[in-house]
């Protein structure tokens, strides 16, 4: 039986409504799914011996789940536990006329809920085949797959996308038409890109085995 679709609006929940800087949240899933999409590193904050911990980790996704993976020895993989995962990409500096005014156009997403630890067999590789497609697409048929014991090795935890939130600035600074302006002092955006290079092959790689076309057709492309 096929699963209902998730409404095309996130819920709004203590955790995840705005409470300063409305006008830059959003409710709308899309913008999560864009948000998502356009990284591949979250940052996993948990609280783990009654200290909070937070750990960078790459992160894949189907529509209603994010999964992310580590060691089985890590402590931050334990499961059951409240956690947040943030995702964020920043797109550029504001240059305001004054200091105070100064921010960043930036897309950011917050994710609240109880990591699950995934045990069955299927969920797991499909959880990792879509960790490994999310970083690098066309990655996990063309590179050889986990074993038995590297999947032992391996805690993959799933969190629900339900309760997000986010948040999106974009734009010129706000101070353009107040007291400032007549400063003369240059004010704007100052935007920031990145690119894929070029693949650098393994030192110790034969000369003769070529870059597969899914990595090689993502130099000079744009990342996020």
């Amino acid at each position: 039986m096929s699963q209902p679709s998730h409404s095309s609006v996130l819920p709004q929940t203590e955790l995840t409504r705005h409470r300063r800087l409305r006008e830059q949240g959003s409710f709308r899933r899309a913008d999560l799914d864009a948000i998502l999409d356009a990284g591949f590193v979250c940052h996993l904050g948990v609280i783990v011996e009654g200290r909070p911990l937070v750990v960078p980790t790459v992160y894949g996704r189907d529509e209603r789940v994010l999964y992310v993976h580590g060691s089985v020895a890590s402590r931050s993989m334990a499961g059951g536990t409240p956690v947040c995962v943030t995702v964020t990409q920043v797109d550029g500096l504001v240059l305001a006329r004054s200091v105070f005014e100064h921010g960043v156009n930036y897309r950011s997403a917050v994710i609240h809920g109880t990591v699950r630890k995934v045990t069955d067999p299927d969920e797991k590789l499909e959880g990792l085949r879509r960790l490994t497609e999310h970083a690098t697409p066309g990655q996990w048929s063309y590179a050889r797959q986990p074993n038995r014991k590297e999947l032992a090795a391996t805690t993959l935890l799933a969190l629900s996308l339900e309760e997000a939130s986010v948040k999106i600035r974009t734009g010129a600074p706000d101070d353009g038409d107040g007291p400032d302006a007549d400063l003369g002092v240059w004010a704007g955006t100052l935007p920031l890109t990145a690119t894929w290079g070029a693949p650098e092959p393994d030192p110790l790689l034969p000369p003769d085995i070529p870059v597969p076309a899914h990595i090689a057709r993502r130099e000079g492309t744009r990342h996020g």
